[in-house]
């Protein structure tokens, strides 16, 4: 139980903000967001971006240039990752089958990636395969997976896999075992979004055991599973994510006063359950990132 444990800090998501919601919106919000987290302790952070003006999720290079630009010059080492999620999101038309249905934002593999290829980030999310996420559905084809992983990876990125269910880990030992990612893999567990795998203990340790040899893994839970399923990770030798991506709130009914807290509740756990907690000095050693 003494090895180190990576915090991740999923800072903002692309959810829709209602009153309850509060996340940062803004690059500079986002950016001060991220650096209050690493300061907490936090050696990842992973971005989203959101348009200032709406606060809806948004996909514009000049934002993640922006957010990046500002993490970079504060003098910060922690590690950037950001998202390739937006762009899969389908919405069925159910009166024209040969058109999509409004709220759907289906783009190119190219273009779900560009900022990720161009920024060069330390790593970035790729999620390993189609899902029903909540009343969406959300498109990652084999070959969509295959194209931005080749993308990434050639930009010298890490990808970090995003495992909402196990057909999703399937896929991602079958590109690991051609070639098409870089082994021996970074996991992430995604547990308690509907309709993926449930946040609970039996269903992590099923996922743990169908990880590859020597493959490093962190988890997360949503809403009330968040702590839950930090701890559970944490016992079973992985890493952690935490933020307000995943969860609003620091304890029942007490909104999270921000990132930070929810990171300082994880330290806490990390600590308590005899886990140091890296730097993201050493977060690059345990990840094998070199730059």
């Amino acid at each position: 139980m003494s090895q180190p444990v990576i915090i991740t800090c999923a800072v903002t998501g692309g959810a829709p903000i209602v009153e309850k919601n509060r996340v940062p919106v803004t690059p500079q919000e986002i950016a001060d967001s991220a650096l209050e987290a690493w300061r907490a302790g936090a050696a990842i952070v992973h971005i989203h971006v959101r348009d200032p003006n709406t606060g809806q999720q948004s996909n514009e290079f000049r934002y993640y240039e922006d957010v990046v630009n500002r993490i970079r010059r504060s003098g910060s080492d922690v590690l950037i990752n950001l998202t390739t999620g937006f762009g899969g999101r389908y919405i069925p038309n159910l009166e024209d089958r040969d058109r999509i249905g409004p709220g759907s934002n289906v783009i190119s593999p190219a273009d779900r990636c560009r900022h990720v290829v161009e920024l060069r980030p330390e790593l970035c999310s790729l999620d390993m395969g189609s899902m029903n996420f909540g009343n969406i559905v959300f498109v990652n084809t084999p070959a969509i997976v295959a194209e931005i992983a080749k993308a990434v990876t050639a930009a010298g990125v890490l990808p970090e896999l995003e495992i909402f269910e196990p057909g999703h880990l399937r896929l991602a030992r079958e590109l690991l075992a051609n070639g098409t990612l870089p082994a021996p893999g970074y996991f992430q567990l995604c547990l308690g979004v509907r309709w993926g795998s449930a946040a609970d203990t039996r269903t992590m340790q099923f996922l743990v055991d169908q990880l590859p040899a020597e493959a490093r893994w962190s988890a997360f839970g949503v809403a009330h599973s968040h702590f839950a399923m930090a701890a559970q990770s944490l016992i079973l030798g992985g890493h952690v994510r935490v933020g307000l991506e995943d969860n609003l709130y620091i304890e029942r009914g007490v909104a999270a006063p921000g990132n930070y807290s929810l990171v300082e509740r994880a330290v806490v756990l990390a600590n308590a359950l005899g886990r140091p907690v890296a730097s993201a000095r050493e977060a690059r050693t345990l990840l094998g990132i070199l730059s």
